[in-house]
């Protein structure tokens, strides 16, 4: 939050993520900012029971499904010290469409409510499914947050079904997943061109600035992929980034400079914003 992030993601699953520390966390980065709630962002998730150690549940394993789904809210609001979420996820698919719905329809009562502003779903990686989830919503999904990787074939009718519909793609697993995109010596030009590769770097400065490509690779493309960098320098240089993005700068000129990094990443059709033109 000091180095410029507003949006915080987090999950109520003990297993992997600490919604509390994040609740200290945020709270103490507003006070000391001056900060008020509205400034900042918070989506969390729900997670069902395959999702969590046997000993570490973060809700009664016994109760009715929607009865866990509330308790998880409960201690997700209680965790991130506040009384509503801005965006609240289904962190996976249920074990068939009954129990899905079941947990969409509790967690729309809590929109109905004002407990949740929006929706989404994370871990979803047939079209199909994304398609059947949206349109058999009463509320419908603002956001999808998915591993991007070529086993997937990087979600391209996923994307393509998302930009049509208004849903906001997130990218995780986003940098380990493609090194090979952006690690070869041709994306190093092309970042010293645009700015986002020092000369005379050590490799391992020089890998870092291609991870920033890489971001912006993702960004021309309508994504937005998830930060866990825990280096203070690497995230003011990722928010100077999405600064220069955000102020209107392309950073890729056309469709050619953009297939550097896509024509790397081991999809064919991996370009599903851009058009025959060049011009972004």
């Amino acid at each position: 939050i000091k180095a410029g992030f507003r949006h915080i993601d987090s999950a109520c699953q003990p297993r992997h993520y600490r919604e509390d520390l994040v609740g200290d966390g945020w709270t103490a980065a507003a006070k000391e900012l001056n900060l008020k709630r509205e400034d900042l962002w918070l989506q969390t998730k729900f997670s069902g029971l395959g999702a969590h150690s046997e000993d570490n549940i973060p809700y009664d394993k016994d109760a009715p499904l929607e009865t866990r789904v509330r308790q998880s809210l409960a201690l997700s609001l209680q965790n991130l010290q506040t009384d509503y979420i801005d965006s609240w996820v289904m962190h996976g698919p249920e074990n068939n469409w009954d129990d899905h719905f079941e947990v969409w329809r509790t967690m729309e009562e809590a929109v109905d409510e004002g407990k949740v502003r929006q929706l989404g779903m994370s871990n979803f990686y047939r079209l199909e499914d994304v398609e059947w989830a949206y349109n058999h919503a009463r509320i419908k999904p603002k956001v999808v947050q998915n591993r991007f990787y070529s086993d997937s074939g990087h979600d391209v009718e996923i994307r393509s079904f998302c930009e049509k519909n208004d849903i906001e793609y997130q990218s995780f697993w986003t940098l380990a997943a493609n090194r090979d995109a952006y690690s070869h010596p041709e994306a190093l030009e092309l970042a010293k061109k645009k700015g986002l590769s020092p000369e005379g770097v050590s490799a391992g400065t020089a890998a870092a600035f291609h991870c920033k490509l890489f971001y912006a690779f993702c960004m021309a493309l309508g994504i937005s992929p998830m930060n866990g960098s825990t280096n203070e320098v690497h995230m003011k240089e990722d928010i100077a980034l999405m600064n220069r993005i955000r102020s209107g700068e392309k950073i890729f000129e056309d469709s050619n400079e953009m297939g550097i990094i896509g024509n790397a990443l081991g999809t064919s059709n991996w370009n599903t914003i851009l058009d025959e033109e060049d011009e972004l």
